[in-house]
């Protein structure tokens, strides 16, 4: 993939016509796997509305701007960067549709907030009864706007800058300039020890996602459940750190 000499990915992609197109050909064909695992991994948190094929697509067009501008001399293997421009290719794309109305996000800040009300007021975890009971909404309801909610881009750290309205991403958004290292340092830790105190499952659907970056039904398959519920488990997740990080606004 690489030449001893550190030239581009491929030696000639940069030359015209027919060899050209051969080596953009080769460069689909050998990464169109890391298209579609990066596609179905992003799919857990976009709204119902996005189909996996339409993230492939953006993805392909990713991949594609990164055989030609990836440069060996940087350090970055080929694969690592290629999987930066495809996965912001796919985000860019999203983003330009109204994908996640303000109620969506009106809805999401009212479970957060009851789960804040209740685990200040018990100092436990809050259930999904106690959730509801203090929302005065029914399963249903609630179910509702959890699956919506996964549409929201939550929670990576590495995603805090992306645009959504989430605690974390305001919080760090708003940091002075001059603090920006010390203040991200210190909510990273804050950030990693509200996930280490999750309930059990929910910090295993977050850790299959993020560190192992398995999908939706390999993550269902791993914990016995559908991939409607893991979805469901993740977006709760997100709500209970939106919580317990809502000083960072």
């Amino acid at each position: 993939m690489t030449s001893a000499t550190g030239a581009s990915v491929y030696d000639n992609v940069q030359t015209e016509g027919d060899d050209k197109d051969e080596n953009l050909d080769e460069v689909v064909i050998r990464y169109a796997p890391l298209v579609k695992r990066i596609a179905h991994h992003l799919l857990l948190r976009m709204p119902a509305s996005v189909q996996v094929d339409d993230l492939i697509q953006s993805g392909m067009i990713g991949l594609l701007e990164a055989s030609r501008k990836y440069d060996v001399t940087k350090g970055a293997s080929f694969e690592t960067y290629a999987g930066i421009r495809i996965r912001g290719s796919m985000l860019d794309e999203v983003r330009k549709g109204d994908w996640a109305p303000r109620s969506v996000h009106r809805k999401s800040r009212k479970v957060a907030e009851a789960i804040k009300a209740i685990e200040a007021r018990t100092g436990k975890d809050a259930k999904v009864q106690d959730i509801v009971k203090e929302m005065d909404i029914d399963l249903n309801a609630y179910f509702a706007i959890l699956q919506d909610a996964s549409g929201s881009r939550l929670f990576s750290f590495d995603d805090v800058m992306e645009g959504d309205d989430s605690a974390i991403e305001t919080a760090v958004g708003d940091l002075p300039g001059p603090c920006d290292g010390l203040q991200r340092s210190t909510f990273k830790a804050h950030l990693a020890k509200a996930i280490d105190g999750l309930p059990d499952r929910e910090k295993l659907v977050l850790a299959l996602y993020y560190d192992e970056e398995l999908n939706l039904k390999e993550i269902g398959e791993v914990i016995g459940v559908s991939e409607s519920r893991v979805s469901q488990i993740h977006s709760q997740a997100a709500l209970r750190l939106r919580a317990r990080l809502s000083d960072w606004r």
